[in-house]
C-alpha cells in the first residue's frame, strides 16, 4: 500500500508506514511526495526530523505494508515499529521504539543500506558511515545501533547519536535481530524490518 501525501506531509497506509518531517528553522518547506523529507527552499540548509511507522505483517501478506515480521514469536504481526530520526549541523539522532513484542527479550537492531523485502536478506548489510574505518569498521560510532530489550507489555526503545549524517539514498531501512548486537556488529538472525527513507 503507498504512502499518501497530506497538506501537513504525512503519509499514512493501514498497515504501512506514516512518515513526517518537519523543517525546524523558520525557512519555507517543500515536502517531496513519498518521502516523508522536507528541505528548505532556495539551498537554505536547516535542521529537520523525519518519522516512519508500521504494523508488522509477515511477507507475503494481502495488505503489504512498509513494516514486515519474519518471526512472529519474537515479533508477532500486528506489532508497531517507528523510527523518528533528526538532523542538525551535520550531526544526527536516530530514536527507535516497538511495542508489541516478545516480553523480557533483548533485541538487536540496526540501520541497514537497502528496503524491506520478503527475504530478510533484502535489506543488505549495515550502513556505515567509513566502511574502511579501523580496526573494525562494524561498532556503534560507525552504524547506527539501537539495541533494546523489551519490558514486561512488549516495549521498547533506544536512541543513537552520531556527528555524522546518513549518505543521500544509502540507508533505506530499521531491522530488528533476533539477539542483543556482539563482536563485530553480529546479532543473529532477521526478525523484523521497516523500510524508511533516512535524510541526510
Amino acid at each position: 500500500m503507498g504512502v499518501r501525501n497530506t497538506g501537513n506531509g504525512a503519509g499514512r497506509g493501514r498497515f504501512g508506514r506514516r512518515a513526517a518531517a518537519r523543517v525546524l528553522a523558520p525557512a519555507m518547506a517543500v515536502v517531496l511526495a513519498g518521502t516523508g523529507v522536507a528541505h528548505a527552499l532556495g539551498g537554505v540548509e536547516s535542521a529537520h526530523w523525519l518519522r516512519a511507522w508500521g504494523y508488522a505483517v509477515p511477507p507475503g501478506h494481502p495488505a503489504p505494508g512498509d513494516a514486515l515480521t519474519y518471526d512472529e514469536e519474537l515479533v508477532p504481526a500486528g506489532a508497531r515499529i517507528q523510527v523518528v530520526q533528526r538532523v542538525s549541523g551535520g550531526a544526527m539522532t536516530v530514536e527507535l521504539e516497538v511495542r508489541g513484542v516478545l516480553p523480557g527479550h533483548a533485541f538487536g537492531a540496526h540501520v541497514h543500506q537497502l528496503p524491506c523485502g520478503d527475504d530478510p536478506a533484502d535489506s543488505g548489510p549495515h550502513y556505515q558511515h567509513d566502511p574502511e574505518a579501523e580496526p573494525e569498521p562494524a561498532n556503534p560510532h560507525n552504524e547506527v545501533w539501537l539495541d533494546f530489550t523489551a519490558d514486561s507489555a512488549g516495549r521498547g526503545t533506544a536512541l543513537s547519536r552520531q556527528p555524522w549524517v546518513f549518505r543521500p539514498g544509502e540507508a533505506n531501512s530499521l531491522v530488528i535481530h533476533e539477539h542483543a548486537t556482539g563482536h563485530g556488529g553480529d546479532a543473529g538472525g532477521r526478525v523484523a524490518c521497516l523500510t524508511v527513507g533516512f535524510t541526510d
